[in-house]
């Protein structure tokens, strides 16, 4: 007689981090089905209640994450990373289907001094962190099995992100301005994956932060890259009160990750060790 093995679901498969979620998954022999657009789409309810229904486990990775475009574009926002959460957890509660949904530090208005815990009220600044943080309540409402894990200043292989768009300022332009206020933990997309794939062998239920250890600036993350890159770059620091964007910026991201440490069992490794792996296969 064999074993059925649990079907799991990753939603939002092709972007950075599932790109990098699928991988591991394969490397670990974990069988994961893959959905996205353009043949999936998150927001249809026909197409979930389908793919959810058989589902033993979904990981949620889908999202609307073009933060200034959630400024001019709340509707699809809203729909994608909001409305479409709540359904999801609907469904998967009536399916007995553990969720493990990905959020973020925008849910805060980093106006705090210390690192944040799971347990600070959020309040975010902009439409991309007020829809995430309804999503995760829409979730939590709708009475499924789930687990939240906010992740930071995330980059990876696959997709923008800001080293691949520093890099890219870098190499039309020998001066470069980044934010020297903005302070939180770069973190690797292949390291989040590792730290779910650990997950789907405990499935927790509740709220978890996820970032690599130690605090860098904005600024001092991109001299860091050119460093490492041995780009010649003039790199000059300024305010984020210099920029104007459409969506607000939390200052203060930190993170306090003891609480899914002490799940993992171990420590998480730094944003230095993380960045320059990264950096050393471009």
């Amino acid at each position: 007689m064999t074993l059925n093995k649990p079907r799991i679901v990753i939603l939002g498969g092709k972007g950075m981090l599932g790109t990098d979620l699928v991988k591991t998954c394969n490397e670990r022999n974990i069988n994961v089905q893959v959905f996205d657009l353009p043949e999936f789409d998150i927001t249809n309810l026909k197409q979930l209640e389908k793919v959810i229904k058989h589902a033993d486990v979904v990981i949620n990775c889908a999202a609307y994450t073009n933060v200034d475009g959630s400024e001019s574009q709340k509707e699809l926002a809203y729909k994608v990373n909001a409305e479409a959460a709540g359904r999801l957890g609907a469904i998967a509660g009536d399916n007995n289907t553990w969720v493990l949904h990905i959020g973020t530090d925008f849910v805060f208005d980093g106006r705090q001094e210390k690192p944040y815990i799971e347990t600070d009220l959020p309040n975010p600044i902009s439409e991309y962190g007020r829809t995430k943080l309804a999503g995760e309540q829409l979730l939590a409402q709708s009475g499924c099995k789930y687990c939240i894990v906010r992740v930071q200043w995330t980059y990876g292989s696959a997709g923008n992100n800001f080293v691949s768009k520093l890099i890219q300022r870098a190499k039309t332009n020998n001066t470069v301005k980044v934010v020297d206020d903005q302070v939180g933990s770069p973190t690797a997309t292949t390291e989040v994956s590792k730290a779910i794939c650990r997950m789907l062998e405990k499935k927790p239920l509740g709220l978890f932060h996820f970032a690599s250890s130690g605090y860098v600036s904005r600024y001092e993350m991109a001299k860091f890259v050119f460093d490492k890159l041995s780009m010649n770059v003039n790199l000059l620091p300024c305010k984020t009160s210099d920029y104007v964007t459409p969506a607000a910026r939390p200052l203060n991201s930190r993170f306090d990750c003891s609480k899914i440490a002490a799940l993992l069992g171990g420590q998480i490794e730094s944003w230095q060790v993380m960045l320059e792996r990264y950096l050393k296969k471009l």
